[in-house]
Order: structure tokens, then C-alpha cells, then sequence
């Protein structure tokens, strides 16, 4: 008689496969080759009918694993198979290379066999093993699978039929119940028992009732049945070799010969004009009838290793860089260097707050340029411009989101350049520019209606834009510009970073956190009153603008302080965004020594990326930088109280005021008196002379 053929399992992965395994190694696995859990489905085999010639063509016996082979309650369609398996994936793919394939091999064929012999479970009978590299800097991945199934000595044999139609032996009515009652089943029985009643009807039950089930059943009316993933008339699907082992594991003396069910209909036909696609046929094998296995006895060799497109034994390689959106790979690559930062260094960095973080940048010039470069390096996937000017000659140099090109014509505006400048460095960036000019104190507004008209509708789209955003950065070129945005941005409760540039030096500060918002940090002390951009001057911000020469109009200063400062800038906001109390961090006491420095204990200022400072101030002629802190004043003309309420009840009138007259702020927060109060001093000062005796 003819030894019995399998049809082997074909790995069928679905591109979605490669996605969550990449997110898994990523953010979960690291650096770890930890084996972890991964499911996998299989249907009844299938065919389809060649148009030309007219003949069935068997489709692979294919075994299917997604991106839902990683969820644990997974559950497959109707009509498909659910089994599991062991995912191993390697660092590198020289481990991958080197692995003990064989000792891997073993070890899954062991779980069965264990599963087999001391549960007598069937589910663990299509056990898999997958074992990958994954190159995710080109998208390649390596792979392969393992489906262990033991070898029957002597081989199993089928009668001189072969495999006959399932409607030989069981007709149209029967066939059907056996349908229904599959589709009844709470989960899809990979394997199944057949057998008549008493009165004729066709029942089935899981393979592990096998000994109540046929208690008094004979053996020729016994059927086992299993979903048969191959189409291939001639040879059965690999499920089967496993089935067979089972069977003569633990029912030697009853399964030398057995009438296998080959189950193919998922489909119950309409009518039985329509042929069912099963097929049945009689198994032996021969030799001596052999006692029960002994559980300490050694378990049956196996086999399994998938061949790959060549026919051999060996891995296969899936490139999905060509198939990949070219915006997708690219935020995969984005993220990629930001999320290797929590394998070793940092893995309780936050990454998720950094890249939801939406930034305002007030000026798109060279420090605007830098800051936003920055904070694409950090994930940040929302930054709006804003800002008043137009491309010139000068500045492609110096603020590398501009080319040549867009000096021409007059110019392009400079912030919505600026934002489409990083949607072609970035795609999935949300940028978007925005020309305003910010209404400044000492530079009065025409006393006409229109002018009047288009300031307040310009005040109310600054107001509305920082609104929408989390942090702002002051990044203008005056140091009046910056008055307008640091009361709405306190008054809002936003960041608010400030960056500002000398010849060669530069100053990056955050601004603290309204007083009246302040209460007590993670670390249970009150908060730290920090100052703002104004807090320590005793005038009001007035025209610097007016009668200036040229060297005093552009910012002139060393081509490498704008990057510095940029870069210092962003990284406070990152190392802010870490700290548990956020706008709230306390910064740390100002010192000089590098060395003291280093071994400051933490006292509630650190974040997970270090210290969070008030204050930095840069000196390129010394390559310096210094850390400093600075008090909030409750007479400040940017941050304080009065100014703040003052905004928050008279709205735009208030601001007008602080608009056309420069002694408006003095006199609300009180420094006009601090003037007063200081000549009184001095006055009351009894100067004593003394009178020279030469």
C-alpha cells in the first residue's frame, strides 16, 4: 500500500506582521531575546479553477500570522483554526546566524510531546516556532518557521482507494449535521470524533473524549476527522501527522487502522447537486500493537523546518522598503533614534509628551530656524511659525530652512516658508506659518480705525495661537516684541522659553509660573517663584528700534551662538517636560563649580534628563555657560499680578494703553513710585564733609 504523503505548512505573513514587530522590539522587547508568545491561524485547504484549461489548482497549505498574532486574546474568524507558537527574535543577525536551531527545534517538539502525553490536550498539537532579525534601519526582515511533527515508525499507509469523496461513506443530510454542528462549537475544532447514533443521526466531540466517546462505538464505524488545511487530493495537511501521533501515544491498541475525515467544507453546499470538497480514506500501519507510551519514555523524532523560495532548508528574507510608505518609513526613522534612548539610557524617558507637545515659534529667523530643527530631532510633530518679515539675501546663510530661491520676488514670507521647509524635510510634520506683526509697547498705534481695527485683530489671532499651543518660544529680535506674548502666555499658563543673542553671548530662560498658580511640587515643598523675561528691570519695555544704525538693526553676532542657543533652548523645554511638576519645576541654585555641581544631590530639581534651570547664560569668548536664577517681582511690567489682572478684566483697551504710552506700565505696576522712592532716598542721605587740612 502507498505510504501516506503530508502536505507541509507554508508560512503565509501578512506585511502587518513586520509593523507590530517592529513597534515590539522597539518598545517592548530592547534589548532582550526573550521568546515571547505569538499566534497564528489556518483554514480548510482551498483550490481554484484554471480558466484555460479548466482543472483545480490546490493553494498552498498556508499558515497565517498578522499584527494580531500578538494579542493575546485573539481570536480567529469563523471557519479558521487558532494554534500557537514561540516568536524568537535576535539582536543581531549574526545571532540569528549562530543560533541552536537545533536545541530550538527540540524544545518545541517537547512542549507537544509534554502536552501530549501528560494533559492528552490537542491544542498544542500545530505548536510553531518563528525565529527573526529584524533590520529596521532598511526594513528587512529574517525569518523562519518551524512546525514540528513527529515521525511515525513504521510509516503510515493508505489503502489501494486512496482518498475518496466524503459522500461515500456519509450522504448529503449527514455531511450537513456534521456542518452545523461545527459551527456550533464555542471555538473551531482543529480535530474532531464521528460517529452514529442509535438512531442513525451523526454526532461529533473533541478528540480528548476519545475513550468515552467510542466506548461502545465499533471500530468500523469510528471516524476521526480534522480540519484539512491542504487542497491537495493525495496528500493530507501536516495537522494530520501529530493527530496520528496522538492517537497512537495514548490509544495503541485501537488505532493501528483508522478512517480519517479529511474536513475541507467551510462551505456547506446549497443543494446536493453541489459536491462536498471532503474526503475520507483508511489508514495502518504496520508492525507489532505496542503498549501505551511510558511518560518517562523519550519522545518520537521530528520534523519541520520550512524550506525557503529555493527549496531549501534555510530562512527567508522580507524587504518591505520598496512596499513601505515613503511617510511612514520616514516617521518609523524619526522616532527610531528617540526610542533607542529607553533600551539603555533612559528607559523611563517619555517620549509621548515631548512629540504631543504643540510649539509656537515667535520669529522664523535664525534662532526660529534652529529651534524648529531641534525640536524634529526630539519628536515634536506640531510647530507654528509666526512671524512678520520676508526672506532677504542674508539669510539663507545663516537660517537653514531658507534657499536662494526663495529670496527672489522680494521674498517669500518668512514663516510660512519656514513651515513648508520642514513638511519637505519631514512630511508627517503639522506646520503650518503665520505673518503677523506683534503689537509692541513704546511704538504707538495711528489713532485711525483701521489701524486701531487691524491691531486688535491682530492681538486677538496671537492670543488665539497661543491658545492652541503648549509651549512658546520668544525668539524676536527687540526686546519689546516679546512683551505681548509673555503676558498672554502667563496668563494662559503656557511655557514660555526665551532665547536672546549678543555678539557672543546669549541668554535662554524659562519663564516661571504665575504666583498666583503656585502651590506645592511632587516633592511636597512650595513652589519656586521664578522670574520672567522683564523681572529684572526697573523700566518698562520702550522702542529699541527707532534711530538705530545698521550694525544696531541686525542682530550681529558670532555665526555659532544662534545654534547653541537654539539647541539650549530646546533641550530646557525637554528636560522641563520631564520633570513631574512641569511649568512648576523648581530650578536648581546657581553655581559655577563644575565639580560641586556634579554632586548636587537631586532635591526635587532633576527631571529624567537632568537639571531644569531658570537661566543660561552663554559666553562664547569663554566658553562658558553659566546656570542662574532669578526671582519673580511682583512690580514686574511682563509677569506680575497687577499687569496680568489688569489684562485679564480690561482686555485690548489695556493693552492699547500699553501700546501708545510708555509711561502706562511704570505707573500700573508701581515703578514710576520706585523712581520717587529712590530720590527720596538719596535725598535723605545727611552727606558729611570733611574739611582737607592742607
Amino acid at each position: 500500500m502507498p505510504i501516506v504523503q503530508f502536505a507541509p505548512f507554508s508560512s503565509l505573513v501578512q506585511p502587518a506582521l513586520w509593523h507590530k514587530l517592529t513597534d515590539l522590539k522597539i518598545d517592548v522587547l530592547k534589548l532582550s531575546d526573550a521568546a515571547v508568545p505569538i499566534s497564528a491561524s489556518y483554514t480548510s485547504g482551498r483550490s481554484v479553477k484554471d480558466r484555460e484549461t479548466g482543472q483545480e489548482i490546490s493553494l498552498p497549505c498556508n499558515l497565517t500570522v498578522g499584527s494580531e498574532s500578538f494579542e493575546q486574546d485573539y481570536k480567529p474568524t469563523h471557519g479558521s483554526v487558532s494554534t500557537v507558537g514561540t516568536l524568537k527574535n535576535y539582536n543581531t543577525i549574526e545571532d540569528f546566524k549562530a543560533a541552536d536551531k537545533t536545541a530550538l527545534f527540540n524544545q518545541e517538539a517537547q512542549i507537544i510531546w509534554d502536552h501530549i502525553i501528560k494533559t492528552r490536550d490537542t491544542t498544542q498539537l500545530n505548536r510553531f516556532l518563528l525565529i527573526t532579525f529584524a533590520d529596521l534601519k532598511k526594513y528587512k526582515y529574517y525569518y523562519w518557521f518551524a512546525f514540528p511533527a513527529f515521525v511515525s515508525k513504521p510509516a503510515w499507509e493508505i489503502g489501494d482507494e486512496g482518498w475518496k469523496s466524503a459522500t461515500e461513506e456519509f450522504d448529503f443530510d449527514k455531511l450537513s449535521s456534521i456542518h452545523s454542528q461545527l459551527r456550533t462549537q464555542s471555538s473551531h475544532l482543529p480535530y474532531f470524533l464521528v460517529r452514529n447514533d442509535a438512531s442513525g443521526n451523526v454526532e461529533i466531540a473533541p478528540v480528548e473524549a476519545y475513550e468515552a466517546f467510542y466506548a461502545s462505538t465499533p471500530a468500523e464505524q469510528q471516524t476521526i476527522a480534522f480540519i484539512d488545511p491542504s487542497a491537495d487530493p493525495s496528500n493530507p495537511g501536516w495537522p494530520l501527522r501529530n493527530l496520528l501521533a496522538y492517537l497512537r501515544a495514548l490509544y495503541p491498541e485501537s488505532t493501528s487502522k483508522l478512517h480519517i475525515l479529511r474536513w475541507r467544507d467551510t462551505e456547506a453546499p446549497s443543494s446536493p447537486n453541489v459536491h462536498w470538497k471532503s474526503q475520507i480514506g483508511t489508514l495502518t500501519v504496520a508492525g507489532e500493537t505496542p503498549h501505551a507510551v511510558d511518560p518517562t519514555s523519550g519522545r518520537p523524532s521530528a520534523v519541520g523546518w520550512e524550506k525557503n523560495p529555493q527549496g531549501k532548508l534555510g530562512p527567508r528574507v522580507a524587504d518591505l522598503a520598496p512596499m513601505m510608505d515613503p511617510t511612514r518609513l520616514a516617521a518609523q526613522a524619526v522616532d527610531l533614534n528617540l526610542k533607542l534612548m529607553r533600551w539603555r539610557i533612559l528607559p523611563s524617558l517619555d517620549l509621548d509628551k515631548i512629540s504631543s507637545t504643540r510649539c509656537l515659534l515667535l520669529g522664523a529667523g535664525t534662532l526660529g530656524c534652529y529651534v524648529a530643527r531641534a525640536l524634529m530631532g526630539w519628536g515634536v510633530r506640531t510647530i507654528t511659525f509666526v512671524d512678520s518679515g520676508k526672506v532677504s539675501f542674508s539669510n539663507p546663510v545663516r537660517q537653514p530652512l531658507f534657499e536662494f530661491v526663495d529670496c527672489l520676488d522680494g521674498g517669500k514670507p518668512k514663516a510660512e516658508c519656514a513651515a513648508e521647509s520642514l513638511k519637505k524635510i519631514f512630511p508627517g510634520i503639522n506646520s503650518t506659518g503665520h505673518t503677523l506683526a506683534i503689537p509692541m509697547p513704546g511704538h504707538p498705534i495711528p489713532p485711525n480705525p483701521n489701524s486701531i481695527a487691524q491691531t486688535k485683530a491682530d492681538v486677538a489671532k496671537l492670543e488665539k495661537l497661543i491658545d492652541e499651543h503648549d509651549a512658546v518660544f520668544l525668539l524676536m529680535d527687540s526686546r519689546e516684541s516679546r512683551w505681548l506674548p509673555t503676558v498672554i502666555g502667563a496668563a494662559k499658563g503656557k511655557i514660555v522659553l526665551n532665547a536672546a543673542l549678543g555678539f557672543d553671548t546669549f541668554l535662554v530662560m524659562r519663564h516661571g509660573a504665575r504666583t498666583s498658580s503656585l502651590s506645592t511640587g511632587a516633592d511636597g515643598k512650595p513652589h519656586q517663584r521664578l522670574g520672567c523675561y522683564y523681572c529684572n528691570d526697573i523700566v518698562a519695555p520702550a522702542d529699541s528700534l527707532t534711530d538705530r544704525t545698521l550694525d544696531q538693526m541686525c542682530t550681529v553676532t558670532r555665526p555659532g551662538i544662534a545654534p547653541i542657543a537654539a539647541a539650549t533652548a530646546v533641550e530646557l523645554l525637554a528636560s522641563l517636560l520631564q520633570h513631574p511638576d512641569g511649568l512648576h519645576a523648581p530650578a536648581p541654585p546657581p553655581t559655577t563649580n563644575a565639580a560641586a555641581d556634579s554632586n548636587t544631590e537631586d532635591n526635587g530639581t532633576n527631571s529624567v534628563l537632568g537639571l531644569v534651570p531658570h537661566q543660561l547664560r552663554g559666553f562664547l569668548g569663554q566658553f562658558r555657560t553659566m546656570p542662574l536664577v532669578g526671582a519673580a517681582y511682583d512690580r514686574c511690567t511682563g509677569c506680575s499680578e497687577t499687569v496680568l489682572k489688569a489684562y485679564e478684566t480690561e482686555g485690548f483697551s489695556m493693552l492699547l494703553q500699553a501700546f501708545n504710552d510708555i509711561k502706562y506700565l511704570e505707573t500700573l505696576t508701581g515703578l514710576d513710585k520706585l523712581f520717587e522712592e529712590g530720590e527720596v532716598a538719596l535725598n535723605d542721605i545727611d552727606w558729611h564733609e570733611e574739611e582737607d587740612d592742607f
